[in-house]
């Protein structure tokens, strides 16, 4: 079962008098499966926070469709399976941690014995069940952000939508942000999340979705957008002298002992391989070689700004 599906979800903003017209999403299609952390990534002003609105049904679109847990978003009663956080979120200062979470507990419906019992098991979740009582004021940005993710799980949702849920996060609050995530999946919950830290993504996400200037532009596993196409990485024994490897083409040299090569095929590849053999050259490794998940993203956003000029 897919959590979130969109076909051709198209979103856009008139300006004052109309004049101008603002496409903040163009024929958008996803399918997010069921239990995966999905993240997707997006320079500023990408469509990120429209497409979530969009699927929140805080605002509406031009054209297209989508369903949430296979229910039209616009059916309300599917937001009972929902938690959201959203970016910069803010709460009113006066009231302490644990008031925030009754507070929107039972905005949901939660309440009595269940909700107390809920605001304690998710304030330990998130590490703050001795800030209980503390006014949130004097929470610290990563404090915010937690609490905030726990007010995002207050009703027990299915699917959870969180908006730069690590931004102004220490390390040391990210990785504990990144045990609880992973806690939830284990739990078979849905996370759909937006960051601009891509680092945290290719840590956490089972699949990537690539977006800029409302056009989806690559989806997949982070190793399927990492890959390099047919170049591998080839460590070899010291029986051997790179010069004899650079006598063809498709070889460059990383380090002492270690290789790239580009091959047209895997067929290509194990011609290589036997010709190694023969010459009784050790082959200690053989990996496909991969870019960072922030050097595809950038070499495709470039490319993309480069097509729309």
């Amino acid at each position: 079962m897919n959590a979130v599906e969109t076909k051709d979800l198209t979103k856009i903003y008139s300006s004052a008098f109309g004049k101008k017209k603002i496409q903040a999403l163009v024929d958008f299609n996803l399918d997010v499966e069921e239990g995966l952390i999905f993240g997707l990534l997006g320079p500023n002003g990408a469509g990120k926070t429209t497409l979530i609105k969009l699927l929140l049904g805080i605002t509406f679109p031009t054209a297209g469709s989508a369903k949430i847990l296979e229910e039209k978003i616009s059916n309300y009663k599917v937001k009972k399976k929902i938690g959201y956080l959203p970016e910069n979120h803010k709460y009113p200062p006066y009231l302490k941690g644990g008031e925030v979470l009754q507070y929107f507990g039972k905005l949901t419906g939660v309440t009595g014995a269940e909700l107390e019992r809920k605001t304690d098991e998710l304030l330990a979740l998130v590490k703050l069940s001795q800030w209980k009582k503390t006014k949130v004021k004097n929470y610290s940005k990563g404090m915010m952000q937690r609490l905030g993710l726990a007010q995002a799980l207050i009703n027990d949702p299915e699917l959870i939508f969180l908006d730069e849920p690590t931004d102004g996060v220490d390390p040391i609050g990210r990785k504990e942000i990144r045990d609880i995530l992973l806690e939830l999946k284990s739990r078979k919950k849905t996370i759909f999340l937006n960051s601009h830290l891509l680092s945290e993504v290719e840590l956490i996400t089972d699949r990537v979705g690539i977006l800029n200037k409302g056009k989806l532009l690559r989806e997949g596993t982070v190793r399927e957008l990492t890959e390099k196409k047919e170049e591998y990485k080839l460590v070899i024994g010291d029986n051997v002298s790179g010069n004899d490897l650079f006598n063809n083409n498709s070889f460059a040299k990383i380090s002492d002992g270690s290789y790239s090569v580009k091959v047209a095929d895997i067929n290509e590849l194990n011609k290589i391989i036997d010709a190694l053999r023969s010459r009784s050259i050790l082959i200690k490794e053989i990996l496909p070689m991969k870019s960072t998940l922030e050097e595809m993203f950038i070499s495709l956003i470039n490319e993309s700004e480069k097509t729309n000029v």
